[in-house]
């Protein structure tokens, strides 16, 4: 949950991204506290995939504000967004995305070594991060030769190697069966947890959403987030639900 008294670590408000003649995000708030766990529901094409990726600075919205620990995140360079994506967000995507060429020790290694770690260093912490996912036994071994629950314990060891303040996870148990897929959410929940990393958790299951703080609903490309919103703030249409249980 949200540390007492910190503010934010993301504040987005009114968010717009367009492709063409289609609005994937067409005024979506959203708010994110200090090791808090946010999951952002909704149908296929709804508009969530577009929300995380705005929020990590892979996407720039068409209008709107977005704010990560006071930075306009909309205003600074390519480098500069790319820098904090290896610094301070982690990532876990629905088929894991990892480099096939590495073995599963030196993918976990990666993010360290691109931020200048020693090899020796790195690999010592992706080993330990292995360890903790319960997937030491692959670290010598390349994803295809995994399988899919390992590979996405893998990414999740990937995600936090770095000790990110974030970790963005888009669908990271879609492509595993339901046990695979709660041994990954219970490992990615208590590893962030333990580390003090928020989580923002795109899914459309109702089952993993489970392992939030809250939830917030995006439908036809709107959310609206008012938790951290300060309260002069104005209010965009509501369109939203949040689970009165989380």
């Amino acid at each position: 949950m949200t540390s007492a008294g910190a503010g934010p670590l993301l504040i987005a408000r009114a968010l717009r991204k367009t492709y063409g003649a289609t609005a994937a995000l067409d005024g979506a708030a959203f708010s994110l506290g200090p090791g808090e766990v946010v999951a952002v529901l909704g149908p296929s094409g709804s508009g969530k995939s577009t929300l995380l990726h705005c929020l990590a600075g892979i996407v720039r919205p068409d209008s709107g504000t977005l704010t990560y620990r006071g930075r306009d995140l909309t205003a600074l360079a390519d480098a500069e967004r790319s820098a904090l994506r290896r610094t301070e967000f982690g990532f876990v995507f629905q088929f894991g995305q990892l480099v096939p060429e590495l073995t599963c020790a030196e993918n976990v290694a990666l993010p360290l070594r691109l931020a200048g770690a020693r090899r020796k260093d790195a690999q010592r912490a992706a080993l330990e991060w292995l360890e903790r996912l319960e997937v030491a036994d692959v670290a010598a071994k390349r994803p295809a030769e995994v399988s899919g629950g390992q590979s996405q314990r893998v990414a999740v060891a990937r995600s936090l190697v770095t000790a990110p303040r974030v970790i963005f996870a888009d669908e990271p148990t879609g492509a595993l069966d339901s046990l695979n897929g709660e041994r990954v959410m219970e490992l990615l929940s208590e590893a962030a947890r333990s580390t003090g990393a928020a989580v923002v958790l795109v899914t459309h299951e109702a089952r993993v959403a489970a392992y939030s703080d809250r939830e917030v609903v995006v439908r036809d490309g709107r959310a609206h987030d008012p938790v951290h919103a300060p309260a002069h703030a104005p209010e965009p249409a509501p369109a939203y639900r949040q689970d009165p249980a989380g």
